[in-house]
């Protein structure tokens, strides 16, 4: 085992883990920053695979953005420690069975198909020509869906306004 592969493990169980403390937590904040924690496992495991770019769009826009709104959002909230977010209906034993009817048609499909393994080289960066194509090839539609960007949220803080008054 190289030690690609470890790291590819580490940010798989980082993910996992994290992943099961955000559906299985009852507090909020620990969900929230449970999400952070997965976030960057996924966003690891993009870097690894050699999608770089895709990789700090994860961090910028998810963790960047949304997580740190949804933290400010909560942690804004007069009633922080009472938030309860149970539905009232508890479906465990049908959700168990299509969760192990699904777990069992993966693994079989896992072990009992034929691979084709190719020895692949190193991954290389994408971002130098992703930028390349951005700056040079699509400049006018990366501007004009900048133009649109600056439209739509001028727009939204104008109906919110209006909704206060």
């Amino acid at each position: 085992m190289s030690l690609y592969d470890i790291i590819f493990y580490l940010f798989a169980a980082i993910t996992i883990s994290s992943g099961f403390v955000v559906v299985s937590s009852r507090n909020i904040i620990y969900s929230a920053f449970a999400l952070l924690f997965t976030f960057f496992g996924v966003a690891g495991i993009y870097v690894l695979l050699g999608a770089d770019f895709i990789a700090i769009v994860q961090i910028l826009v998810y963790v960047g953005g949304i997580l740190i709104l949804l933290l400010f959002g909560v942690m804004l909230t007069n009633k922080i420690t009472n938030v309860d977010i149970r539905t009232g209906s508890i479906h465990v034993l049908p959700g168990a069975i299509a969760v192990g009817i699904i777990l069992g048609l993966l693994s079989s499909a896992m072990i009992w198909t034929e691979w084709k393994t190719q020895p692949s080289e190193t991954p290389v960066t994408t971002t130098t020509a992703l930028g390349k194509l951005l700056l040079n090839d699509y400049i006018l539609i990366f501007e004009l869906l900048g133009i649109l960007l600056l439209i739509v949220l001028i727009g939204a803080a104008s109906i919110a306004r209006r909704e206060q008054e």
